[in-house]
């Protein structure tokens, strides 16, 4: 299959593709935000630097988009690999997968929790609040005053 796009067409399509601060990650933003969840942002010096840091918890999320970060459920059509240029994306998706899978793997050696939310995930509300809620436990609760801004 080709490219319908030109080169040029597809080099600007793919520019504008963000890796901080996309819709998904900013609805989740929005819901912790919302159950009383203090966090900080992209983290440099943690591996992978999660989209949201919860120091006191010793916790972090990443949000990941499906096709980029290949999530596993086969029923997600967001994560479906191109069907073009094979040579080019068979190694880059298995890269982004394999860097995720080191940088969770970091991240528990040094003893903190990682919940990956996917972006397809995103649609059910409720079901990432309570993950949300399971994950980080109650807001505000004793010892975990390093989670306020």
């Amino acid at each position: 299959m080709v490219d319908k796009l030109s080169p040029e067409r597809r080099s600007a399509n793919m520019a504008r593709i963000r890796s901080k601060n996309t819709k998904p990650e900013l609805i989740v933003r929005r819901m912790a935000h919302g159950l009383g969840y203090r966090f900080r942002l992209h983290r440099k010096d943690l591996p992978g630097k999660p989209d949201l840091v919860f120091p006191g918890r010793r916790a972090v999320i990443f949000v990941h988009g499906c096709f980029w970060h290949g999530h596993p459920d086969p029923a997600c059509r967001e994560a479906v690999p191109p069907k073009s240029r094979l040579e080019y994306w068979g190694p880059k998706l298995a890269r982004n997968k394999e860097r995720d899978a080191a940088n969770v793997a970091a991240l528990e050696a040094a003893g903190w929790r990682v919940l990956t939310l996917w972006e397809g995930e995103i649609k059910d509300r409720e079901a990432i609040v309570r993950r949300l809620r399971e994950f980080l436990g109650l807001p505000g609760a004793a010892g975990n005053a390093a989670d306020s801004p």
